[in-house]
């Protein structure tokens, strides 16, 4: 199962670490909800995910205030006796003192943040959607065309990182090379990025290891993208037949979600970059509801009828 580090989230949120005596290091969220912990404050547990980030806000924060002193140890007492990975206060409130007490008797950190609840939950949400999301390792290169994700497979040595160099040499910009770590952030969306160890690299046979960031700029690489295509490149088989139209389109599967695939065969003289770019324009066109290839069909059954309202008169 995939796990996040608190220290991270800690990081990439800015929070305040309000309990720096409680060790953090091994602390770690396996889910991406959250939970705002309203209904156990007033001392329903039924259902209650404690090992959720527990989010406090202003209703929240204004209830806890209004309770007297010993109602106060009780609902700090029942919520806190939870294994709790950590509670977040939002817009800079200052959890009361027996709070804290309480917390750090039950090791449980309590962090602090400037922002709103709402769009601090709104951002964790989508971050450690993206962190936590399902994962897969498939061999290919990701590139950035035109705004569209374009995943370049094929078997090893076709040309996938030539095609890919092109592209970058034509403007747009590399993702991963070689290897693409894909993740499920949601049923619609599959989210690519490269390894840490192989980010910015590409391997050309014959030449070596290239960092395209330090010879291209940063305008040539981005670090993660959606998956919008997939060109699968293959080697040319006279006695196969290739679609010439597009009327249907073809799909490949990753972690359970389609995404529109095209098999591109290779012989000498083909410019691959020029074919992932029309290919990602096409895809584009598509989505923005003009497709060539029922054009091209509806103009063949027009000019068909006409014929035979000819032939008929």
């Amino acid at each position: 199962m995939a796990s996040l580090s608190l220290t991270k989230i800690i990081e990439k949120e800015k929070l305040e670490n309000l309990t720096p005596d409680i060790d953090i290091s091994k602390i770690k969220i396996t889910q991406p909800d959250i939970n705002r912990p309203a209904l156990q404050l007033a001392g329903y547990f039924e259902h209650f995910e404690a090992t959720r980030l527990q989010i406090i806000g202003f209703v929240e924060y204004t209830y806890m205030q209004s309770l007297e002193p010993d109602q106060k140890r009780e609902v700090f007492e029942q919520l806190l006796n939870h294994h709790i990975p950590a509670i977040v206060f939002c817009r800079e409130l200052e959890p009361d003192p027996l709070f804290v007490e309480i917390a750090v008797s039950h090791n449980i950190p309590i962090l602090m943040t400037k922002k709103a609840t709402s769009a601090f939950m709104a951002e964790i949400i989508r971050w450690m959607n993206v962190k936590l999301a399902p994962m897969i390792s498939v061999h290919g290169v990701l590139v950035d065309v035109y705004g569209e994700g374009v995943l370049i497979t094929g078997e090893s040595g076709i040309g996938k990182s030539e095609a890919a160099l092109e592209l970058i040499k034509r403007g747009h910009r590399l993702v991963t090379d070689d290897v693409v770590e894909i993740r499920k952030v949601s049923e619609d969306t599959l989210i690519g990025t490269a390894p840490d160890i192989t980010k910015h690299f590409i391997e050309l046979r014959g030449i070596g290891i290239i960092d395209v960031k330090t010879l291209f700029g940063v305008s040539s690489v981005k670090d993660t993208q959606n998956i919008d295509l997939v060109i699968r490149l293959e080697d040319w088989d006279k006695d196969k037949e290739y679609d010439r139209l597009g009327l249907e389109e073809e799909y490949t599967e990753y972690l359970g979600n389609k995404v529109v695939c095209h098999n591109i065969p290779i012989r000498p003289g083909r410019n691959l970059a020029i074919i992932c770019e029309s290919a990602a324009v096409n895809h584009r066109q598509k989505k923005m509801g003009y497709n060539a290839a029922q054009e091209l069909y509806q103009r063949v059954q027009n000019s068909l009828a006409k014929r035979r309202e000819e032939e008929d008169a």
